[in-house]
């Protein structure tokens, strides 16, 4: 057995609504709102992309365009683009047959990415954020795709964390953030946890698109000491630490946009892992 599209969809827009539940810093999330967005646009945005992230029959250029599209016009504005490109093919592989575990299906998944998955992905990137996936012409999202976009992925993959994710099998994402939230992948402490993993264990790549390497590795620098501050604190004083971060970090108009990112795909994916433990379990 597999997933149903339903399943499918329902973990998506679970993961969107719990990522919102955690604080975390920068970001728009239910203790603050930030940069021009608030909560109900990232809701939005979840509500409509949900179907076409689990629907049976598409490929995961469809799904990409499908849902970024169908999210433009539910919010107004990008707000899950990150999300989405990364959520495609973790969904496309939770509906490929098994027995093979999600993990494997998946490199399966991003090996058999090609041009028209590429065409159908720089389409809807350029439609939410014209900047494109780099400076590389054949990966210029504001150009025709020349490259299958597992190719064009790996073209960015040195300097954009989701980039990344495709062109190394989601190897962050099943290392950093999909173990911390084994058995309650949506509990809101724990999805403080990974972001701020995220955030402290590598330059957020939207940052770095928007204010440059430096910047990033400085924000970097702070999620590590924070983490560390936070270590044992009630949550209280923990949401204290972490609200004063924020506050810092939207005063300076910087987003870790691609952490936050990171931290629904982990919480998608460990959604997916358990609910096909849990099926393998009713089978035995």
């Amino acid at each position: 057995m597999t997933l149903t599209p339903p399943e499918i969809a329902r973990a998506f827009a679970d993961a969107c609504h719990a990522e919102l539940d955690a604080l975390k810093p920068g970001n728009v999330h239910r203790f603050a709102a930030g940069h021009g967005m608030e909560t109900a646009h990232f809701e939005a945005a979840a509500a409509a992309s949900a179907p076409w992230i689990g629907a049976a029959g598409l490929s995961a250029g469809q799904r990409i365009a499908g849902a970024v599209d169908a999210a433009l016009a539910a919010a107004g504005l990008n707000t899950n683009l990150g999300i989405v490109l990364l959520c495609a093919p973790l969904a496309q592989a939770a509906l490929a047959p098994r027995p093979a575990p999600l993990r494997e299906r998946l490199a399966l998944v991003l090996a058999a990415l090609d041009v028209q998955d590429a065409h159908d992905a720089f389409g809807a990137i350029a439609r939410a954020n014209p900047g494109g996936l780099g400076d590389e012409p054949a990966a210029d999202a504001r150009a025709p795709a020349q490259i299958p976009l597992g190719a064009a992925m790996a073209l960015a993959a040195h300097r954009d964390m989701i980039a990344r994710q495709y062109a190394g099998g989601f190897a962050e994402v099943f290392a950093i953030g999909v173990p911390p939230l084994h058995g309650a992948p949506l509990a809101p402490a724990r999805l403080e946890d990974v972001f701020l993993a995220f955030l402290a264990g590598h330059p957020d790549s939207h940052i770095a698109r928007k204010f440059g390497p430096d910047a990033a590795e400085a924000v970097r620098a702070e999620a590590e000491v924070v983490r560390h501050e936070i270590e044992g604190l009630s949550q209280q004083a923990r949401h204290g630490r972490l609200l004063a971060f924020d506050a810092r970090l939207k005063a300076g108009g910087r987003n870790p946009g691609t952490s936050a990112d990171l931290t629904v795909a982990s919480c998608f994916a460990a959604q997916l892992l358990a609910a096909e433990a849990a099926q393998a379990q009713a089978q035995a």
